[in-house]
């Protein structure tokens, strides 16, 4: 019985939180109090089934759903809002992406027509850190954090890209620059690993 307490327990609180709803909006929504809603989530008591049900049907998961163990990784189902408030944050973000791009060609077009320089398509190479900062920082804010790993090495291979072709513009072959992103990817594996285990 205490198992099941805390299962139930759990569930409400990670749909909850999941769907950005405080335990006051979530009672207000059922017609009891914030006390009671803290009471669930601790696991010192569980709602009768009735309640169980209007709670699943909030969150538009299955009772089974709310009663069930869950593992940690396991993508929480998310309520209409929700979702519509990703779709919007996943525009938002290719958005920025798209302002990126347009600012290098934009550059690239200036470039082209100001000067008779041919190394005006580079543009396009320091457009590529640029980006994935700006997916970096888009990403913390509102996606998951497992994915910033992916997104700083990226971040690295294309920042070290950009500066070694800088040098190379000025007659400069420094490839050696790419050797610093060998321990920097280990650091970026190890750091995420370090992650995964505190989350666990």
């Amino acid at each position: 019985m205490e198992n099941i307490k805390q299962i139930i327990a759990e569930n409400i609180s990670k749909l909850r939180q999941r769907n950005g709803i405080t335990q006051l909006e979530l009672a207000e929504k059922l017609n009891y109090s914030d006390k009671a809603v803290s009471k669930w989530e601790r696991g010192e008591s569980i709602p009768d089934i009735t309640v169980l049900y209007e709670i699943s049907k909030i969150f538009k998961v299955s009772l089974d759903y709310l009663v069930s163990e869950h593992d940690e990784g396991e993508e929480l189902p998310l309520v209409d809002g929700e979702k519509n408030k990703i779709k919007k944050r996943g525009l938002i973000t290719g958005m920025s992406i798209m302002l990126v791009w347009l600012l290098a060609t934009f550059s690239y077009i200036l470039i082209k027509l100001a000067t008779d320089v041919t190394w005006g398509w580079t543009a396009f190479i320091y457009a590529l850190p640029v980006t994935a900062l700006v997916w970096l920082i888009l990403n913390s804010v509102w996606f998951a954090q497992k994915r910033n790993y992916h997104i700083i090495s990226c971040l690295m291979w294309t920042l070290l890209l950009a500066i070694w072709l800088t040098f190379f513009i000025n007659g400069y072959n420094f490839w050696l620059l790419f050797t610093l992103g060998v321990p920097g990817q280990i650091i970026i594996l190890m750091w995420s690993n370090i992650s995964d285990r505190k989350k666990k």
